[in-house]
């Protein structure tokens, strides 16, 4: 009897802890390899883990040596990582030689990992923002055009070759153990800035619970764009206290004002763009995905709270 040959994955930015937490899903079923281009991580004796710039020409090699079955792509480069323009290269001109090497080697699944900040914050959204609504972040951030730039090329692809079957994820603000984004380390910190005056509404997602809706996403092979996120939102302002945190009212304008106390306060990166998120909600509609994908958030509100409650730590 000939055994099965098990699915053969790609999972990039395996330096991330949202990536081992997917890795660590998939390990016992699939047969896994790790690339990220900023550091090589060792995932154990089984996983190959490389860092590799996607552009470059060796990337190819691995398509030629392990003949994937399917990607995962992870390794969006935040917008408080590296300078603006190796930042483009590394998430847009990098996706793009990721989603052509799939499509030469026949690739079978992909899933792309986006964000909600694509949607921009601004005073007329509206209430809960479905996949349809326009992406506005470009127009009003340097700093977020190649993560819409990103969305788009994944796109493309997802309508010119449908054989890729690409779905791409827009979750809301990912928290949790490992997790090193700007809110994370807000939410972490004794002392946290707020605008004054504002306290939008804002969801959080744990990232083992997004590690299960990645997981989820890619065993189901459905083609399109879905927002996760929970059902639960709460106010800023209120998050911070119930995570034990400190509040610093800031004033809004003029903008350098909050660059001021932001590096009285020792912050060390805090993206310009995320000033409009604190100020006006941006609250996602994830309930396609739910339906479609069967997924429904394990971890509540309470219990993310009570770990950063828990785990102070300066920022």
């Amino acid at each position: 009897m000939t055994k099965q040959r098990r699915p053969h994955i790609l999972v990039t930015g395996a330096a991330g802890a949202l990536a081992q937490r997917v890795i660590n899903q998939l390990r016992d079923h699939c047969d896994l390899v790790a690339v990220d281009f900023r550091e090589q991580v060792y995932l154990g004796d089984d996983i190959p883990s490389y860092c590799i710039d996607f552009t470059k020409r060796v990337f190819e090699d691995l398509f030629r040596r392990y003949e994937f079955d399917g990607v995962i792509h992870l390794g969006r480069i935040q917008s408080s990582q590296l300078t603006r323009m190796r930042r483009y290269n590394a998430n847009v001109l990098g996706t793009q030689k990721l989603l052509d090497l799939s499509h030469k080697y026949g690739i079978k699944r992909v899933v792309v990992l986006s964000t909600y900040h694509v949607y921009g914050a601004v005073a007329y959204n509206p209430a809960l923002i479905d996949e349809s609504a326009p992406l506005k972040a470009a127009g009003l951030s340097a700093d977020l055009v190649d993560s819409v730039e990103l969305e788009n090329l994944a796109n493309i692809y997802l309508w010119r070759y449908p054989e890729l079957n690409i779905t791409i994820l827009r979750p809301c603000n990912i928290v949790g153990p490992g997790v090193r984004n700007t809110m994370s380390s807000l939410l972490s910190s004794d002392n946290a800035p707020v605008l004054a005056g504002f306290s939008p509404m804002m969801q959080f997602i744990h990232i083992d619970d997004m590690a299960d809706a990645i997981v989820r996403a890619y065993k189901k092979p459905v083609r399109g764009v879905f927002n996760v996120a929970p059902e639960d939102w709460v106010a800023y302002q209120h998050a911070l206290k119930l995570c034990g945190c400190r509040r610093i009212p800031i004033p809004s304008i003029p903008p350098v004002v909050p660059n001021l106390i932001l590096k009285t306060l020792k912050l060390k990166s805090f993206p310009s763009y995320l000033t409009a998120f604190f100020k006006y909600p941006v609250v996602i509609d994830g309930r396609a995905f739910a339906r479609e994908f069967d997924f429904k958030p394990k971890r509540p509100l309470k219990e993310i709270f009570r770990f950063y409650r828990e785990n102070k730590r300066p920022v």
